[in-house]
Parts: structure tokens; C-alpha cells; sequence
């Protein structure tokens, strides 16, 4: 039975987070939230609504190192936020390891034993993530870290018993609230030290915010990147023993070469010596190639494949590399001989698009996740002889049959310069009849992609509105080539927004689609997106929705955390340029808010270290000053989006809401 608009309150009357305002019949909304001009919403729409909150998929988090179990993440029903699980046999019980109101982010077992992990968390969405350890007796996790700096897990020194993470300070630790020079810290300490803090050691101390590493198998040294834009990094090599320990070497580029910009990051094969190297400094896409940490010999792997490597893992016996492979917005799997480095016949995985794979520690067994248009992600496990086990079913709700919906296209049109831009289209049902309402949605980055995957509450819109949902990758989108990637920087930034302008002339051309009819939505750089769209093209549009967007260059690189500005600033544009400050100032959205004419929704987490609340606030405040109708939702204990149930559909159902009021009227 395919789900109507009919209310399906009976299903989830039990769920707490689902509360009625007293004595009337509308939504309660979560204390967490501050709201000015956004109505109440109907208890009906809540109903209406609710099995589309509840599609709830798994994610792989990591192998036990000796046994066919992993450690999964996932939101239980009823629950608020997601949290780690063990799972030990193919569709079985999931057993509870993480718990809290905080979701628990990326797990890793102890490498020896299993006898516990660590996992990261960071609290109300302010990315200050912290590294805990926790057991399976149900007792408190452990704080590994200071609470004064944001961490990140590198991995393990396994024989040594060690776990190897950075740190670099928060503003509000600095006079002033803010830093002029970044420094990233490298430790080292036992996860079971009865005093964390007092007995890591520092490895090494590196200028910049943009630093991460690998560990090798052995624990004796490592790999490290810095990341400088998303067009160029550098790769080093570090010894964590002897004398030349906390002394890191440059090897890609060379120091003193003259290789071009390009991209490398790192991670050590088995052998301890060999490097598998992700890079585009051979041509446009990402390709994955072999260094000798002795020779510094690279060798080429995947230069037959045109697209980026997204990922990719090697077999504890190093006789097999797995790689993932980005194909126009999905991952695609491909395997190679590690004696020859020939590709390999690709296996029979299940359906989708492929979302981490992971070979096992110490058994022949290679785990892998997917989506699809048709589902939300699940576990699989590919066996040595080449059969593959469904691991965990996703949950869907009763009465929702996700096969019956329209799989994903692939569109494309021609922007202002002639630049071919591409996005994904997803069509209502054929019970809709006649032009379409279209949603635009930006992805953030914007050095990221929109891909081909599960739209989970989106789905209210396409299946119950009837709305086209467009996600275009614009220029500075990557998966298109490391040119189309650096297409939108600096004083090019509006070229960008032109090709919305493009769209949103292609869609005049569509039989299906109802060019009046039209928002733009998107977040963080899709928020800006949307704002800057809304004021080039305010007579194009019905209404644009801001999620933790950018409002104004000069003061999103002036509140931004330290630890990010410059990276931020390779991208947009350093201000304390003359010639591009001046630049900033004039495309900024808050700078052209008189040109907004069209119905503005502004959402926004108040602990957004990333994009700060002020860059909402001041739109709004400058918006509504002009006389244009603006909605404003704030939760206070979110950041740079929601992560809390509770929140996510209260926002939802306030989206659904503006959508009837601009272009669904």
C-alpha cells in the first residue's frame, strides 16, 4: 500500500518526539529553538509528514580486528541523534556501545583485542570534537582530550598500543577571540592512561590548521598532509621513532621542483614503506598512484579511470587493492592485483552507489555500504569467494514502498560562457499532472558534489507535493576535474551564480517543469548560493531558503574559526587584500539586500564554529529592515546544521509551509 497524504499519526503516535501543543492542535516546538514570523505548525502536517522522518539506514564505522564483527552507526526509533553499535552476524541484533544526547561520530576498535574503542563527539554542533574511549560493561565514556582544543583521530601505533590524533586551539581560548597564526599539535598516548592529558606526548608542532596524517602498520611512522586548498596539498613523511622522530620531510611535491599545484594525500600499505598516493598532478581527475617512501619512485595506477579516486582500501595480506572510483555523481567499485597493478574483474556487489568499503584486519571478508534513489544506506559483505551478504536492512516505514520511486537523471545545460554544467533531477510521481513546481537545492563546499543517493525526507516533497528537486554541481563543484574545481575562486565567484541563472533558464524549456514556480534552498556555501541567487534573479524566483549560509565575505572570514580562515581564504578571497576586499564587499548578499524581493527563510544552529549565527542574524535584520517578508528559525543547540531528530522535522515541517505560502499556493 503506497502512502498518500492521508495522516499516518497511527504509526508513530508512541514517538517522543512528537509532542502536541496543550489545548490546541498544533506542533510543540523543541525548547532549542527561537523563531520570528515562522507560523505555528498544524499537528495534520506533523502527521502528514512523519514516516518520511523515519527512513533510518547504517553506517560502517569499523572491523573488529579478530572477529566477522563491525561497529556500525545508526539512530534507533524514538531516538534523537545517531550512536555506535556492534553488530557480529548478518542481520542481526545491533548492540548498543555509544550513548548520550550528543551523536557519536566515527568509531575504531582497539587493535590488538577489540577489548574496546574510541570514538569522537563533539557537544550542541560547536565541532570542538573530542576523542573518548569506551568499553561494552555500559559505563561512562572517557575523555581522552582537552576540552580546549578540537581533535582529530589519525589512527593507531597498533603494536604500541597507542592512538595518534591533532589538536589545534578554539577561539574562545584566545585573547581577543580570534588568532593571527594557527599551529597544529601531533600526540601520541595510551587510550587506558589513568591520566590522558597528562601523560600524551607531543610529536610534533606544525604551522596551520590544514594538517592530518596515517599511521603505518608497524607504528613507526608517518604519513602527513597538509591541506592548503582543494587543489593543492603537500605529503610528508614522519619517523616516530629514533633520532630523526618529530623531524617531518617534504616528498610530494619535491621540495625546490617546479612541479605545478596539485593535490596528494597519503596512506601506508602494509609493508610500511610503500605509499598509496591520491593525486591529480598527471592530469584532471584524481588518480591513485604507488610512491616508494625509499626511492620516491610514484607509479601510476588508475590512469585509465576519468574520473576521481574517492577512496580506496588494501587486504591485510597486501595481494589486493579495492578502489572507489567517482562516475557523475556515483561511486563506483574497482579492484587491482597489488603484484601487477592490473585491474581485476569488479565483483557483484549489490545495487547503488558504493559508500565506504573496507577490507577486514585479519579475515578474507570485504565490507561495503550503498544507496540508491531506492533506499537508504545498508551493510554488505563481500566473502573470499566472491559472494556478497546483506548485513543490516535499512528501515522504512510501513506503507512506504521506496521501489516505486523514480530513480535519479542526470541533466545538463549550457551556462553563460558556454561551460557545460551538470546537476541531478529527481521528477514527482505521473499521478501529478501538468507543469511542476521545481525546488533547487545547492550543496555546500562548494568544493563537494551533489551525488546520486537515498533523499530520505526529501522524498515528502517529490512523493506528497509533487515537486521537481534539482541538485546542480555548478563550476567549483569537484568530481569534474581539478579546472571545473577552481573555476568559482576568488574574483570569479559569481560565475557560480550564473550558472543558476542558466538553470533557471533551462527550466523555461522544459515541457515539465513550472518556471514560475521556483526556490532555490541550500546550505552552508549553498546557503550563500541561495541568497546570491535571490538577488540576481529575484524576478526568476518564488523564495529562496538559507541554511547556515554565508551573507558576507569580509565577515565570515573575519568570525570563521582561526583554524580555518586561511584555508577559507584560498577559496573566496583574502580580505586584507585591498583590490579583493573591495571585490567581497560588492557581491556579498547583505551588500545587495535591497535587491531581494521575494519571500527569504533563514535557518541557522547558534554554535556554527564554521558559518557564526551573526551571518544569519544580519541578513535577516537587513531583509526584513527593507521591507521584505523573512522567516528566521535559530536552534541553540545545533551548529553548522541540524543533527537532532527533533529539530530536523521541526524544520522540515516550517519548510513545507513556506514551499505552500511561495510556490505551492
Amino acid at each position: 500500500m503506497k502512502l498518500t497524504r492521508r495522516t499516518v499519526a497511527a504509526l508513530f503516535a508512541s514517538s517522543p518526539l512528537l509532542s502536541l501543543a496543550q489545548g490546541a492542535d498544533l506542533m510543540t516546538p523543541p525548547a532549542a529553538l527561537h523563531m520570528q514570523n515562522v507560523p505555528p505548525v498544524p499537528k495534520s502536517l506533523a502527521d502528514r509528514m512523519a514516516a518520511y522522518t523515519e527512513f533510518r539506514g547504517h553506517g560502517f564505522s569499523d572491523w573488529h580486528p579478530t572477529k566477522a564483527e563491525m561497529l556500525v552507526g545508526h539512530r534507533e526509533a524514538g531516538a534523537s541523534t545517531p550512536q555506535l553499535f556492534r553488530l557480529d552476524t548478518a542481520m542481526g541484533t545491533l548492540k548498543p556501545v555509544t550513548q548520550g544526547p550528543e551523536p557519536a561520530g566515527a568509531g575504531s576498535y582497539e587493535p590488538k583485542d577489540g577489548r574496546f574503542i574510541v570514538f569522537s563527539r563533539s557537544s550542541g554542533g560547536n565541532e570542538v570534537t573530542q576523542i573518548y574511549r569506551q568499553g561494552f560493561d555500559g559505563a561512562p565514556a572517557v575523555q581522552l582530550t582537552h576540552p580546549d582544543e578540537r581533535t582529530s583521530l589519525n589512527g593507531w601505533r597498533k603494536p604500541q598500543g597507542e592512538i595518534v590524533y591533532t589538536s589545534v586551539p578554539i577561539d574562545r581560548t584566545a585573547q581577543g577571540g580570534t588568532r593571527a597564526k594557527i599551529m597544529t599539535s601531533f600526540w601520541a598516548v595510551n587510550p587506558e592512561a589513568k591520566d590522558p592529558l597528562a601523560e600524551r606526548r607531543k610529536l610534533v608542532e606544525l604551522e596551520g590548521g590544514g594538517w592530518g596524517g596515517n599511521v603505518s602498520e608497524d607504528g613507526k611512522r608517518m604519513v602527513l598532509t597538509k591541506y592548503m586548498s582543494a587543489n593543492e596539498s603537500q605529503l610528508w613523511l614522519m619517523e616516530l621513532e629514533g633520532e630523526s622522530a618529530g623531524k617531518p620531510v617534504q616528498v610530494l611535491p619535491k621540495p625546490g621542483s617546479n612541479d605545478a599545484k596539485a593535490v596528494h594525500f597519503g596512506s601506508f600499505m602494509p609493508d610500511n614503506r610503500t605509499l598509496l598516493v591520491a593525486t591529480d598532478r598527471f592530469g584532471e581527475f584524481r588518480e591513485l598512484a604507488v610512491l616508494d617512501a625509499k626511492t620516491q619512485e610514484l607509479k601510476r595506477i588508475t590512469a585509465h579511470i576519468p574520473w576521481d579516486i574517492s577512496g580506496g582500501d588494501v587486504s591485510a595480506d597486501g595481494k589486493t587493492l579495492v578502489v572507489q572510483a567517482n562516475a557523475d555523481g556515483r561511486d563506483l567499485v574497482h579492484v587491482f592485483d597489488t603484484s601487477t597493478w592490473k585491474e581485476l574483474p569488479a565483483p557483484k556487489l549489490a545495487a547503488g552507489s558504493v559508500g565506504s568499503a573496507r577490507f577486514h584486519p585479519s579475515l578474507p571478508l570485504l565490507v561495503y555500504s550503498v544507496s540508491s534513489p531506492k533506499g537508504p544506506s545498508q551493510i554488505h559483505v563481500l566473502d573470499a569467494k566472491g559472494a556478497s551478504t546483506q548485513w543490516t536492512r535499512a528501515a522504512v516505514p510501513a506503507g512506504i514502498d521506496t521501489q516505486a520511486f523514480n530513480d535519479t537523471e542526470i541533466i545538463r545545460w549550457k551556462s553563460f560562457d558556454g561551460l557545460s554544467i551538470s546537476g541531478l533531477i529527481n521528477r514527482p510521481p505521473a499521478s501529478f499532472k501538468g507543469k511542476r513546481p521545481v525546488l533547487i537545492s545547492i550543496h555546500g563546499g562548494p568544493e563537494a558534489q551533489a551525488t546520486v543517493g537515498f533523499l530520505s525526507r526529501w522524498q515528502y516533497f517529490i512523493q506528497e507535493l509533487g515537486i521537481t528537486l534539482i541538485q546542480p554541481n555548478v563550476r567549483g563543484s569537484s568530481g569534474f576535474g581539478k579546472t571545473f574545481l577552481a573555476l568559482d575562486n576568488g574574483f570569479k565567484r559569481e560565475d557560480s551564480v550564473k550558472d543558476i541563472g542558466a538553470l533557471l533558464e533551462w527550466i523555461k524549456t522544459q515541457p515539465d517543469l513550472d518556471a514560475d514556480r521556483v526556490v532555490v534552498t541550500g546550505g552552508s556555501y549553498g546557503g550563500y548560493m541561495s541568497l546570491a541567487v535571490a538577488t540576481h534573479y529575484s524576478d526568476r524566483i518564488a523564495g529562496a531558503i538559507d541554511i547556515v549560509g554565508i551573507s558576507h565575505f569580509v565577515t565570515f572570514l573575519n568570525n570563521t574559526e582561526s583554524y580555518r580562515r586561511d584555508l577559507r581564504r584560498v577559496e573566496y578571497g583574502d580580505e586584507r587584500d585591498p583590490a579583493m576586499r573591495e571585490h567581497l564587499e560588492k557581491i556579498s548578499p547583505l551588500t545587495n539586500a535591497h535587491k531581494i524581493k521575494k519571500p527569504l527563510f533563514v535557518i541557522q544552529g547558534k554554535n556554527d564554529p564554521r558559518v557564526p549565527y551573526t551571518e544569519a542574524e544580519q541578513i535577516v535584520a537587513k531583509v526584513r529592515e527593507l521591507g521584505t517578508p523573512v522567516w528566521y528559525l535559530r536552534a541553540d543547540n545545533e551548529g553548522h546544521g541540524f543533527a537532532r531528530k527533533e529539530n530536523n522535522d521541526y524544520m522540515q515541517w516550517s519548510m513545507v509551509q513556506f514551499l505552500q505560502q511561495t510556490m505551492l499556493k
